[in-house]
């Protein structure tokens, strides 16, 4: 089988030596007679895979022993107002980024259940950049501070992490987590839906100081509580087991490719291949988002209209590369770099956008 050059924004493309670890294991784990997802998740075999996926975060990220991993279902979308309900209790407020439109959605599951102060707002030039850290005020009262670490649609990316100094920060880092090195430290909680640099869609990884769990009010039903989920170990209910034993062959395949400073090092060449072929067009192409927050994951950008557009997508698919129409909502071409890309299908991408450009320029 001919394997494309996967730009599908999620679920993603995964690295290859991990489908076929899954190929081999699927219907025979170990020799055991019987698939993994046929055993039971209290069972030995998924424990060691269980307790061993969250070591391997913990490592990866370099997450401070004060905090809990929990894999929950439910995708990102479930925290946003998961969040809202452990947090942000009667009277008080939060501090929100808007920076695209998964922080427009996580905002208004939040108003849902509190009031929301928007420090700062990206719909006022269509979300094509962010602020300087240093300039963001926010309300010392709030519960916390959330933000979208990168926005697939639209293509931004923070590249500073701001100081929220005492307020909680809690960030959706479901887009590139993963890919580079990350501050824990300065982070109260982090939620990342797998399937984009972790693995199969199905599971969520939630990554919270301990401080915050005690914050967990007892009246919420049990699903919706994080001190619930890490009193017992993310087995309070049956866990998605096949997406976290994906998620365990990404980290250990991550971890032998150098870890998030590889990874990161991947990300910015697969980048520059990509944005150097927008920017040296000569206007052919072009990209929306401001270069100081240009994602590294993300590459938005468009052709001069739809018609070359479609050939462009045509032509793309005819060479071996799918995935790279951008969402829906805002139409254009979208081609995500996630890890398991590798820097030579960028730079396909790349070559191929330099001849689309010289023959229909």
């Amino acid at each position: 089988m001919a394997r494309k050059i996967n730009f599908n924004p999620g679920p993603a493309a995964l690295p290859l030596t991990v489908l076929e670890q899954i190929r081999e294991q699927i219907a025979d784990y170990q020799g055991k007679g019987y698939s993994l997802i046929e055993a039971s998740h209290r069972g030995k075999e998924y424990e060691e895979i269980h307790n061993a996926a969250s070591e391997l975060i913990r490592e990866t990220l370099k997450v401070p022993v004060d905090y809990k991993i929990l894999f929950l279902g439910g995708g990102a979308t479930l925290q946003f107002g998961m969040v809202a309900l452990n947090f942000l209790s009667a009277g008080k407020s939060c501090d929100f980024f808007l920076t695209g439109e998964w922080s427009k959605k996580a905002l208004a599951d939040a108003e849902k259940i509190g009031r929301v102060n928007v420090v700062f707002d990206g719909s006022i030039d269509n979300y094509t950049s962010l602020p300087a850290v240093s300039a963001v005020k926010y309300n010392p009262h709030s519960a916390y501070a959330h933000m979208t670490s990168n926005e697939t649609i639209h293509g931004v990316q923070w590249q500073e992490w701001p100081d929220t100094g005492h307020l909680p920060l809690i960030v959706d880092m479901s887009s590139d987590i993963m890919s580079r090195p990350v501050p824990m430290e300065k982070i109260a909680l982090a939620y990342a839906g797998a399937q984009k640099n972790l693995g199969a869609a199905g599971v969520t990884v939630v990554i919270i100081r301990d401080d915050l769990l005690e914050r967990c009010p007892d009246t919420l039903p049990s699903y919706l509580s994080y001190k619930v989920h890490a009193e017992n170990n993310s087995l309070y209910n049956t866990p998605p087991v096949f997406a976290v034993w994906v998620m365990r062959l990404v980290v250990e395949w991550i971890k032998a490719a150098g870890g998030l400073g590889a990874m990161q090092e991947q990300s910015i060449k697969k980048a520059e291949a990509v944005y150097s072929a927008i920017d040296e067009s000569g206007g052919f192409y072009r990209a929306p988002v401001k270069t100081h927050c240009r994602s590294k994951m993300n590459v938005v950008f468009r052709l001069p209209n739809d018609e070359l557009e479609k050939r462009f997508f045509e032509q793309a698919q005819a060479n071996g590369m799918v995935g790279l129409k951008g969402h829906r909502s805002v139409g254009g071409c979208r081609a995500s770099l996630y890890n398991a890309l590798p820097l030579e299908g960028a730079q396909a991408l790349a070559a191929f956008m330099k001849d689309f450009a010289q023959k229909n320029g």
